[in-house]
């Protein structure tokens, strides 16, 4: 089972200004190809069809907990985006065109769909399909593809945070790079326990040096390269049978029990053009008279 906190996984700095284009390339971060929702899916789709867990436990215990930290990506990716957005049209009557500035923008979906906020696609507005979802039943082939995925993740960061100085892309860029350098290594190591082959030295890729990346070096400094999280009080601990040794860096791997300290998950305002979200201030004096009656208040 999944258990939700309401918070993301970092605290987002906000917005000076809309950068809605921006947001339309950070949406190849999330329903891309390489993006957040196909690591989770895949993941979640190996966790789920697993065989032999009890067999294999510290295997499935990677790939599952994994699985939980890339359901908080996919939500971090979400409110950037959305914050991104934010402040791109202004309130007024439809006569006088107040979502005219939407019109020249690359994304259209961000308007008309989903009243400026993210969508289940990429940087072109198409659809993220279970396609990218490889499941195949063979342990070593799922965590080598796994690999692959993350290094593919990798690069698109790299070239979306070299796209756009967006202080709210960058810093939630920074985060994932970091992030998923722990997911590299730790399928390489996977890997390395069961074939015996050092597979960071057999591709020359990747390369997990972030010191390039100024938001990500404020994360590095805290360590998080060398921190793999179990997203549960109680189970997943035998992925320290994995995760174990000393990282690239020289600091030692850390399993932590449970998640990260998070952030804020921000709260968006009303957008009264988009008629988002519809509720008007008599409307929403009626809702808490009702909710004060059904407490009895």
């Amino acid at each position: 089972m999944f258990t939700r906190i309401n918070k993301l996984q970092i605290e987002l700095p906000m917005p000076k200004s809309p950068d809605a284009n921006g947001a339309a390339a950070v949406q190849e971060l999330l329903g891309g190809k390489y993006g957040e929702m196909s690591t989770l899916n895949n993941y979640m789709f190996q966790s789920f069809n697993f065989r032999q867990k009890k067999k294999f436990r510290p295997f499935y215990e990677l790939i599952a907990s994994i699985t939980a930290e890339e359901l908080g990506h996919v939500e971090l990716v979400s409110n950037t985006i959305n914050l991104m957005i934010s402040g791109t049209t202004f309130p007024g009557d439809p006569d006088i065109t107040p979502m005219q500035n939407a019109k020249d923008k690359r994304n259209s979906y961000h308007f008309i769909q989903t009243a400026q906020t993210s969508l289940p696609g990429d940087s072109m507005g198409r659809p993220w399909t279970g396609d990218n979802v490889f499941s195949s039943g063979n342990l070593v082939l799922d965590l080598l593809h796994n690999f692959f995925l993350e290094c593919g993740a990798r690069t698109h960061k790299m070239r979306v945070y070299s796209m756009t100085d967006n202080p709210v892309a960058r810093e939630m860029v920074g985060y994932l790079l970091v992030r998923g350098g722990v997911h590299i290594l730790a399928y390489a190591k996977a890997l390395e326990v069961i074939t015996g082959v050092d597979v960071k030295k057999m591709l020359p890729i990747p390369n997990l040096d972030n010191s390039k990346f100024e938001t990500a070096r404020k994360f590095e400094a805290e360590g998080s390269q060398r921190k793999l999280y179990t997203f549960s009080a109680e189970d997943y601990k035998q992925i320290g049978q994995i995760w174990k040794g000393v990282h690239p860096d020289g600091g030692q791997l850390e399993v932590i029990q449970g998640t990260p300290q998070g952030g804020p998950v921000p709260d968006l305002e009303e957008i009264p053009e988009e008629f988002a979200p519809g509720i008007t201030e008599d409307m929403f004096q009626e809702i808490a008279k009702r909710l004060q009656r059904s407490a009895g208040i």
